[in-house]
């Protein structure tokens, strides 16, 4: 299993519905928060929240679901 950065932000009721569909699937996630890093914030700031695995550098950015989430990691 790759290792599973969700990029997201305080107060985004969106990062934390895309944080439950991770947790209900039972994935370990890196949260990052963007607002701590002037680059992310440039990079994500309006496209949060973003899934990103490591092992390819590939995001999957919201929304998602499950089933999206799914083929993102076959």
């Amino acid at each position: 299993m790759p290792v599973l950065i969700l990029y997201s932000t305080s107060n985004c009721h969106l990062c934390e519905q895309a944080a439950t569909t991770l947790s209900r699937m039972r994935l370990a996630t890196e949260k990052i928060d963007i607002a701590n890093d002037a680059a992310l914030l440039s990079r994500y700031g309006k496209h949060i929240p973003v899934l990103r695995r490591t092992d390819n550098d590939k995001e999957l950015g919201w929304p998602f679901d499950e089933i999206a989430v799914k083929r993102f990691l076959s």
